[in-house]
């Protein structure tokens, strides 16, 4: 089964009719912004990647610390 996801709607077509269009599309930009790979501080490389809310850990350095729940440092998102 392909999940529900569809060009239009991307990665919250897992949520169906449900929630309506402007939350599912503000999802999606958040979810963007948070999985992808972020700049690390300590050592600068994009390697940085989100391990629980709000927990941040560089895959080459392994430094470890608390930032925001969806960004890295605390930005306004939406």
């Amino acid at each position: 089964m392909n999940m529900g996801r569809t060009k239009k709607v991307g990665v919250t077509g897992r949520f169906g009719a449900r929630y309506g269009a402007r939350i599912k599309e503000d999802v999606r930009e958040i979810e963007k912004l948070q999985k992808q790979k972020h700049e690390c501080p300590s050592c600068k490389k994009k390697a940085l990647k989100r391990v629980a809310a709000g927990i941040w850990q560089c895959k080459r350095c392994k430094i470890k610390f608390a930032g925001g729940a969806y960004l890295p440092r605390k930005e306004v998102v939406v």
